[in-house]
């Protein structure tokens, strides 16, 4: 009965995720806002010339807003008075480069105001954030809706660092996504940083029978513990997610099949064979996991659930 219970909420949850993909279009501002893209990618541009950092910033927070209420901008509402916002959840303290999007939607608002929402100026954001590092680029489908309500302890419900393959698997599952898409959603991590509380519970205390996860390169656990000694009181430690952190490559697929992944969720995707089958194909075809990638984002992306278009990416209107 459960089976049948869990089947139906997941049939109907496909179905309002396929909705909404039939509801975006890639010519939806075509007429309205002509001259969009230019904007964003200007601003995203701009922004990247300065902080190298912003790519994989971009790329955190648009999966962020996805995963909690769907693609409407959510993560991007500032905490107001009683109310703690998606960006003060403690997953997403450490996002930043807010000021990008601002910016964009201020370019774009004098253009046409009124009439893109945030929701979709993160979306073509998080693909010029890819394209412009050496990733692949694709068509953003278009007409997401800004959402009003946005809270803190929500953000519970993102995937975290320290998740086993069935743990990720369901969580994917509920926003309609698959193993594959887990997978190549995974290699997002070609770009970025990560701070040693996100992987701590694999250098040290690991298990009753080891301090650090067997699964890890012996001297790639050693450098990690390096720079994350037990007690680390460096309140900005870490790593790089990959060895070619600012570029958008298949390294991490490489890194992972050599026993250097950071995160145990990374880890997770060896630990069945479809998911294995997959990050060695990823490893093997640059191109490849581009178009598994460029598919997984355009599906992630066309979750939404937003009401209105906001003037300000702040605030709700």
């Amino acid at each position: 009965m459960a089976t049948i219970a869990y089947s139906l909420v997941s049939a109907l949850l496909m179905l309002s995720i396929s909705s909404s993909v039939g509801s975006l279009s890639l010519n939806f501002y075509d007429d309205t806002c002509p001259h969009l893209e230019y904007a964003v990618t200007s601003a995203v541009k701009k922004a990247i010339s300065n902080d190298k950092t912003v790519p994989a910033a971009l790329l955190r927070m648009h999966f962020h807003d996805c995963f909690i209420r769907g693609c409407d901008g959510s993560v991007l509402l500032e905490s107001k008075g009683k109310n703690k916002a998606e960006k003060d959840g403690p997953p997403n303290i450490s996002l930043h480069a807010f000021y990008v999007i601002d910016n964009a939607k201020k370019a774009v608002e004098a253009l046409c105001p009124g009439v893109v929402s945030c929701a979709d100026i993160l979306a073509i954001a998080a693909r010029d954030a890819v394209a412009l590092s050496g990733g692949p680029s694709w068509e953003v489908p278009k007409g997401r809706k800004d959402g009003r309500i946005s809270k803190a302890n929500e953000t519970r419900q993102l995937p975290a660092p320290t998740f086993n393959i069935s743990l990720l698997q369901q969580n994917f599952a509920q926003r309609g996504l698959s193993l594959k898409d887990l997978v190549a959603l995974s290699g997002g991590h070609t770009l970025g940083f990560a701070h040693c509380s996100s992987f701590q519970n694999r250098i040290h205390n690991f298990n009753a029978s080891h301090d650090i996860d067997p699964t890890l390169h012996t001297s790639f656990a050693a450098s990690l513990r390096s720079v994350c000694p037990a007690h680390n009181k460096v309140r900005n430690a870490g790593t790089s997610l990959d060895s070619t952190t600012t570029t958008f490559d298949n390294a991490y697929y490489k890194l992972l099949l050599q026993g250097k992944s950071i995160f145990s969720s990374d880890q997770a995707l060896l630990t069945t064979p479809k998911t294995k089958a997959l990050v060695s194909k990823y490893a093997t075809s640059k191109q490849e996991f581009e178009k598994a990638f460029v598919e997984s984002m355009i599906k992630m992306s066309s979750i939404n659930g937003g009401q209105e278009i906001r003037h300000n990416c702040k605030v709700v209107n």
